[in-house]
């Protein structure tokens, strides 16, 4: 009987515990279901459905308030949709960065190249890959945190150094649907070619160790700074995303960031420098159209990935942008030829060649705020005026602007970041209603004219300071007798013909 009442009193005790355990389970899973809510079905289908507007797929979670009555995600409430990319958005930004290296590689360096003489056309290619390299390592090690972390109104941070955190997942600072690591490929490729458009206005002429050490100082005293005032998400000219910018002006894929920086800069370096030898008594004409050709060729393609490519989506900005890249360009390739048989007789290669790049510089900043008749009036405008200054401006002056870099980006880029301010519309881009409701048909045009004058002053300041420091150290240009030879022979022991 003692036997049987311990059993039995064991058995109670165990079920005693079995319940404890039981109910501790499922106040558990009562308080794991109270805490992290289940987004519904009407939210999961949002998250998607953002995906197809390019637009923040959180949006739809945000059915809470806080403290404050502002709207709030509930603790733990998620869907896949969130801190995903997109794999359209994604592949059309993919395959930009490709198209934008593709303007440097080869376009860029067979468009100069087909213009220089024969005996430097080496020279102008290995800047350009040089370029390529030396930028990257500069991009990956503090580059691309300084233009792209947050940190002050002029310069970002070191969050992102040596491309740390940069991964997969959207930075959703710059885009809700696009990896980061994409992101800042893409927008490696814009600092690749900036100071890449220089060297024609210094080519055939400075050494190319003069032109590494040019470049490493250029980026960090101008381009780093200068794109991050006009793109970073704190930036100081930020007009669109930063409603405490200084300037709000607007700058859609790199009038002033690219063009101005690049032009100006090429201008003052050519003074610094100096003529050609034998400029005004030599043939200086280019020793290759069909080359030139063909890298315009190259530069018109690779450029709907600048333009399109800078919605950072594939939507309906980005398709905006490609249609009024195409306007402009084909209008100021053939607005430039007339020009030139109006005053020459004959409307030439280069002519056609020149128009187009001019086109495709001056629509580059209003690219994604303008419509289809905003892109022709700037097309006819980038035929007429680069042309104006290519062909007269220079000749006034006596600068010796080798490939006409100034004439081109400088004067395009300027003129392109003025009309945007003048064309810009709300209709395009619903973005510019954000933080310039106010200023976009009405006072835009004067911020404009603040980012310009900002962007020449860093520029030419910059510029200047850099070449003389350096001219300091070592020899800018090389001998008179190496730059009769050349500089294939000289700076690389190699010739583009050996025929």
């Amino acid at each position: 009987m003692y036997k049987l009442k311990t059993i039995l009193a064991r058995i109670a005790c165990a079920g005693a515990i079995a319940a404890l355990v039981a109910g501790s389970a499922a106040r558990c899973v009562a308080e794991e279901t109270k805490t992290v809510p289940v987004p519904t079905l009407e939210q999961r289908v949002a998250g998607l459905e953002a995906y197809l507007t390019n637009s923040d797929p959180t949006t739809p979670l945000k059915t809470a308030k806080d403290k404050d009555g502002a709207p709030a995600i509930p603790e733990g409430l998620t869907t896949a949709s969130v801190g995903t990319s997109g794999p359209g958005h994604n592949a059309w930004m993919m395959i930009s960065a490709a198209l934008v290296l593709f303007m440097t590689l080869p376009g860029l360096a067979l468009f100069y190249g087909g213009l220089v003489r024969r005996k430097n056309v080496l020279s102008v290619l290995a800047q350009c890959l040089g370029i390529t390299g030396l930028v990257t390592i500069l991009w990956w090690a503090i580059g691309y945190s300084l233009v792209f972390d947050a940190g002050t109104p002029f310069l970002g941070g070191l969050t992102f150094k040596f491309l740390n955190g940069v991964g997969s997942a959207p930075n959703t600072n710059y885009s809700y649907w696009v990896s980061h690591n994409v992101f800042s490929m893409y927008q490696m490729m814009f600092a690749i070619i900036t100071p890449a458009l220089i060297i024609g206005a210094i080519a055939e002429r400075m050494r190319f160790a003069a032109v590494m050490a040019f470049v490493t100082a250029w980026m960090f005293v101008v381009y780093f700074p200068l794109a991050h005032m006009v793109w970073g998400v704190d930036g100081f000219m930020n007009g669109v995303w930063n409603a405490k910018a200084g300037i709000k002006a607007i700058d859609f894929a790199g009038g002033t960031v690219v063009h101005m920086s690049s032009g100006w800069s090429a201008l003052i370096l050519c003074l610094i420098l100096g003529k050609r030898k034998g400029f005004g008594k030599e043939n200086f004409a280019p020793h290759n159209l069909v080359l030139c050709m063909v890298g315009t060729g190259m530069l018109w393609v690779g450029w709907y990935g600048f333009n399109a490519g800078s919605a950072v989506a594939a939507d309906g900005v980005a398709a905006n942008a490609f249609m009024t890249t195409t306007l402009a360009t084909a209008i100021a390739c053939a607005t430039w030829a007339f020009a030139e048989y109006l005053v020459r007789g004959k409307a030439s290669v280069l002519g056609f060649c020149s128009g187009a790049v001019a086109g495709l510089v001056v629509i580059t900043p209003a690219t994604g705020f303008v419509n289809a008749t905003g892109a022709v009036i700037i097309g006819v405008l980038a035929g007429i005026i680069p042309f104006f200054a290519v062909f007269k401006l220079k000749a006034w002056f006596g600068y010796d602007d080798a490939l006409d870099t100034f004439g081109v980006h400088a004067v395009g880029g300027t003129l392109g970041a003025f009309m945007t301010g003048v064309l810009a519309v709300h209709e395009v881009n619903a973005n510019l209603a954000t933080n310039l409701k106010d200023v976009v048909g009405h006072t835009l045009w004067i911020e404009q004219l603040k980012a310009m004058g900002l962007t020449i002053a860093l520029a030419v300041i910059g510029t200047t300071v850099i070449a003389y420091a350096i001219k300091l150290v070592t020899a800018l240009r090389p001998t008179p007798e190496v730059e009769t030879v050349g500089l294939d022979l000289s700076e690389h022991g190699e010739e583009g013909y050996i025929l």
